[in-house]
């Protein structure tokens, strides 16, 4: 963490959500670190409930604030997030009289947070309708990365309105860093190189609407992977569209698979048939088994939503692949899943 902040990355996202993670920034940030670090953390009820009567009130939301400094051991917070504003039943919870944004208005009264701001995952007709709204923001987080460019107009969006924006999984949920040939493929064919995860950060290093990346560091050669790649040129807006079309060529339904129209559903044993498959084609066609392997956990235990049947559930009764519009066998690809997965 150190190494990190005194190379410049002085950023930090964490969590309340996220174990003992609160405890260990606060750790790092001791012997003057604070002082250079741009501190952010992030809460919902909906994401986690430290106790069973958490809810979207104000107060419970001063509360989780407060703990958090606590945990961190500071006095103050750069940032304080809504956790994942994923749907508008969300928004309408954390922005109305009394609910979630009082309670760090409250704390930003009382100079405890100087700005706020939420993460997301919604859709980004919905994103976009809250920017709108939300005079109070001031960062936004979302997803994006040379596989995933959903949030674009978000991001450019946000830009245009000086609401900073920050992104998530730069490296696809260390996807690009995988050793997986077709990805590798892509990027030589259109780059001239091979270092996917060097295509990912020049790629958004691009990009003007992006103002940071959140790098998920396990190690110190993270770091200086990291700020190496952003060292180099930047991509430019041909060789930008150039990897664009590359990796969109190798979307799910380019590649003759699963698109996720959901035509398959509903599966009799409870199975989500579409989230699956998509496991499918990152495991065999991306050649991506680590990000294959996520996506298979997130699917059976989803932090929110109806968790999917494991695929050595399915019975084999074939109503799915009756109403598969691309007449796909998949039958064969959940018995493919319970092989490598079993039932966890």
């Amino acid at each position: 963490m150190r190494m990190a902040m005194d190379a410049g990355m002085v950023y930090i996202d964490t969590s309340r959500g996220y174990a003992d993670s609160e405890i260990k920034v606060g750790k790092s940030l001791k012997d003057g670190y604070r002082d250079k670090a741009i501190l952010s953390t992030k809460w919902s009820p909906w994401n986690l409930k430290v106790q069973d009567d958490d809810d979207t009130s104000a107060d419970c939301t001063y509360k989780r604030i407060i703990e958090s400094m606590e945990r961190l051991d500071v006095e103050y917070l750069d940032f304080y997030q809504i956790w994942s504003i994923n749907n508008s039943e969300h928004y309408a919870q954390a922005t109305k009289s009394g609910g979630m944004l009082d309670g760090i208005r409250r704390a930003v009264d009382e100079g405890l947070v100087g700005h706020i701001g939420f993460t997301t995952h919604d859709t980004p007709e919905n994103i976009s309708r809250y920017l709108d709204e939300a005079d109070w923001c001031e960062a936004i987080l979302c997803t994006h990365n040379i596989m995933d460019q959903t949030y674009s107009p978000v991001l450019a969006k946000a830009h245009r309105k000086g609401i900073a924006t920050i992104v998530m999984n730069p490296i696809a949920g260390g996807m690009l860093a995988e050793d997986s040939s077709l990805l590798s493929q892509a990027v030589r064919e259109t780059l001239g190189g091979d270092d996917v995860v060097e295509a990912g950060h020049r790629y958004l290093h691009g990009n003007s609407d992006v103002d940071t990346i959140l790098c998920g560091i396990s190690k110190k050669s993270d770091v200086a992977s990291t700020l190496a790649n952003y060292r180099k040129p930047a991509l430019t807006q041909e060789q930008r569209k150039a990897i664009e079309q590359a990796m969109a060529g190798l979307s799910s339904g380019q590649q003759g698979f699963c698109t996720g129209c959901g035509y398959c559903l509903p599966c009799p044993q409870g199975i989500n048939i579409p989230a699956m498959m998509q496991v499918v084609y990152h495991d065999k066609i991306l050649q991506v088994p680590r990000r294959a392997g996520a996506l298979y956990r997130w699917a059976i235990n989803p932090a929110s939503g109806e968790p999917s049947g494991p695929p050595a559930d399915c019975a084999r009764c074939g109503e799915c692949e009756k109403r598969c519009t691309r007449h796909l066998k998949i039958t064969e690809e959940m018995e493919y899943l319970a092989r490598k997965y079993g039932k966890h």
